[in-house]
């Protein structure tokens, strides 16, 4: 009888312990209650063209409110506000800055005070979105809707020759339903939806849209360990253009990726009880060279991509 109880109690120490290691990861957000997060990141852009070096660097700063609504077996509904949205560049001594928080000027001659007029409108309506419990966008209920309100008079833009062009597709890809989702689930697709043990990985695949690039991004998540209630993530990240990715047009000139491909690091804290994200550090570099096609000529040009970016949930 000792044998059989010393049996079971030394079978129940080790579930104890591999509870322990274990963890749901999975959204689990309390009604209506607001979560907000900050996301910063400054990227170095280098292009070398005809044996000239170019070089871009630009760092953002945005804000987001997410409140679920309702929840059913399968999905959430959720709330998202883009509460600001501000992008900082200087190219060639050039400095411009894209804010939200400006209302801009949508008839401007400047570049800078279309697009953050654009940003006004979106820090300001809602996205309404189903979210599966790996924090995986399912559908934005509202994107054409939402499309409409932010896209109305576009066509009185003044802007003229290739950056009329060029404004006008930046903003198209801005505001299309990949790249909303794609500014979505930087704060929400982390998490495999199961219980993952210490040491244990799980992979996503996720296909983002970057500056009207396509690409596919596959992920490899490990559960370093868990500390109280903050489950520690270590994620590698091979990224490359998405098959069939459709080329950008600048200028008249078509402009293919194929060849850009890269590698992201990440260390991230996730709370176990929502499934949010309290931190997340990454490291990216991504190289390759484009190509460019217009009346007449054609050409390849090397790109570097280098950036650091963190995630941080707001109190």
């Amino acid at each position: 009888m000792k044998k059989i109880l010393l049996s079971c109690t030394t079978a129940l120490f080790c579930l104890s312990l591999m509870a322990q290691n274990g963890v749901l990861l999975k959204l689990n957000l309390e009604k209506n209650k607001v979560y907000r997060f900050s996301f910063s990141s400054e990227q170095t852009v280098s292009q070398t063209i005809n044996g000239n070096q170019q070089t871009t660097e630009t760092k953002t700063n945005n804000t987001v409110s997410i409140k679920m609504v309702d929840v059913t077996a399968d999905f959430m509904i959720a709330e998202v506000r883009f509460d600001s949205i501000v992008y900082k560049s200087n190219a060639m001594g050039k400095t411009t800055i894209v804010s939200s928080v400006s209302e801009g000027n949508i008839k401007s001659s400047e570049a800078s005070d279309v697009i953050s007029s654009i940003m006004n409108r979106l820090s300001k309506n809602a996205l309404y979105i189903k979210l599966d419990f790996t924090g995986k966008v399912l559908e934005i209920v509202n994107s054409k809707m939402l499309s409409d309100v932010i896209m109305k008079d576009t066509s009185s833009i003044t802007l003229t020759g290739p950056m009329a062009s060029g404004v006008k597709t930046q903003i198209k890809n801005m505001v299309s339903d990949n790249a909303l989702k794609t500014m979505v689930e930087v704060f929400t697709y982390n998490l495999p939806g199961k219980l993952v043990n210490k040491g244990e990985n799980w992979n996503i695949t996720l296909n983002t849209n970057s500056g009207g690039m396509s690409f596919s991004i596959i992920t490899n998540y490990h559960l370093e360990g868990i500390n109280g209630n903050a489950a520690n993530i270590t994620s590698e990240s091979n990224i490359k253009a998405a098959q069939n990715a459709a080329p950008m047009e600048a200028g008249g000139a078509k402009i293919t990726y194929d060849d850009l491909n890269g590698l992201s690091k990440s260390s991230i804290v996730i709370d176990v009880r929502t499934g949010l994200v309290v931190e997340n550090k990454a490291k990216t570099h991504i190289t390759g060279n484009l190509g460019i096609t217009g009346p007449g000529y054609s050409m390849q040009m090397p790109m570097d991509i280098s950036g650091e970016s963190k995630v941080i949930a707001l109190q």
